[in-house]
């Protein structure tokens, strides 16, 4: 058996043992609402494991006989015992790994299952988050939109990237030319510069490449989406459907609602790239361009401060030590800035920041200080 044809079989394995527990967690549930979802997301299950098992003989393998796993059997006792509550986030979990290898794999059918799997996913969530017993599940919102926040996370980031970074850079060439031949000239100064186009020029490439593929992904879901509606429209609204159960509608209110949506093309597959893939068909995942030079900006701003006092500054001691407490001030200040995302002491944030940087200076300016000892 090649490596393809084991895949296959661990993933026909892994779609077996969730059908199985969630058809133990249909049997455990008393919420006759919540059994029926259990029971239909077991056959979404058996479904995709049916896909694996029929690859799997037409490339001439053979499956074993179906036993769950010790995990399997655990997670299901637990259920059993203290209620399947105890159990969801570790089943989001699977659900979520799941999805991603199935991305990973990349044909028509992996990608589909990997809605599936996110959809699973979402269901789960909404089940934590409102501490499901089995009576209700209410409305919950499955994409956080806390652009604020990552705005914000974002910018602390990118700026506290290029100064620890250049900072280092600076502070061991510095130790390394102060051993070597005295703190003349403008080795410094040259060297801080192109640290800073370096890392901010590296940062924007990462970041266009990084929102460029995921765009490009976005795409291809929707068109295997876009695919799937065409040729089994059926299948789909029973998925939004599913979702929407998951949400908190009635079964019938669900049903009608994905029935209705689906009598316009284009408007069921905005819902079912948002609800189902978890894509903004809008936006997705933003601009790259965009990305890119606010990430080349962003780590210039942090990169800049340990170069400034050589630029106003003759390069000696006194423009070293101005560089480095520059330095240790943005990190206090990034630090601090952090605090409006995580409530911590504005105080213990910014010194944790500045402490940190001044220990991976010294380290730099250490080891800049024997390779121009020994340079020299």
């Amino acid at each position: 058996m090649d490596d393809t044809q084991k895949q296959w079989r661990r993933f026909w394995r892994e779609e077996r043992e969730a059908a199985y527990l969630y058809q133990q967690l249909a049997a455990n549930e008393k919420s006759a609402k919540l059994a029926e979802l259990y029971r239909r997301m077991a056959d979404i299950e058996l479904r995709h494991a049916q896909t694996w098992e029929e690859k799997l003989r037409t490339a001439g393998g053979t499956l074993p006989a179906f036993k769950p796993s010790l995990r399997v059997r655990i997670l299901s006792g637990v259920a059993g015992r203290l209620g399947n509550e105890t159990v969801i986030e570790a089943l989001n979990n699977t659900e979520m790994d799941a999805g991603r290898d199935y991305v990973a794999q990349g044909a028509p059918e992996a990608l589909q299952m990997a809605a599936d799997e996110r959809a699973h996913a979402r269901a789960f969530q909404a089940l934590a988050a409102e501490h499901i017993d089995g009576s209700s599940i209410a409305s919950v919102e499955t994409e956080h939109k806390a652009s604020g926040g990552n705005a914000l996370r974002a910018g602390v980031m990118g700026a506290n990237d290029g100064l620890v970074s250049n900072f280092c850079l600076v502070m061991g060439m510095a130790g390394a030319t102060e051993a070597a031949a005295g703190t003349g000239g403008r080795t410094l100064l040259v060297t801080g510069i192109a640290g800073l186009l370096a890392g901010a020029i590296s940062m924007a490439l990462g970041e266009w490449l990084s929102v460029q593929s995921s765009r490009e992904l976005y795409e291809r879901q929707i068109a295997v989406e876009r695919d799937e509606l065409k040729a089994n429209p059926e299948e789909e609204i029973e998925e939004l459907s599913l979702i929407y159960q998951a949400k908190g509608m009635d079964e019938d209110d669900a049903r009608k609602l994905a029935q209705k949506l689906a009598a316009n093309p284009k408007a069921m597959l905005d819902t079912l790239a948002r609800e189902e893939l978890g894509i903004n068909p809008q936006e997705l995942g933003g601009s790259a361009w965009e990305a890119a030079y606010t990430s080349f900006l962003l780590f210039a701003v942090g990169a800049i401060i340990p170069v400034l006092p050589f630029i106003f500054m003759p390069q000696n001691l006194l423009a070293i030590g101005v560089s480095a407490i520059l330095s240790l001030l943005g990190l206090f200040g990034l630090g601090a800035a952090t605090t409006l995302l995580t409530g911590q002491s504005l105080w213990y944030a910014g010194s944790r920041q500045a402490i940190f940087g001044m220990i991976a200076s010294a380290v730099t300016f250490g080891i800049g200080h024997l390779i121009g000892v020994q340079l020299g």
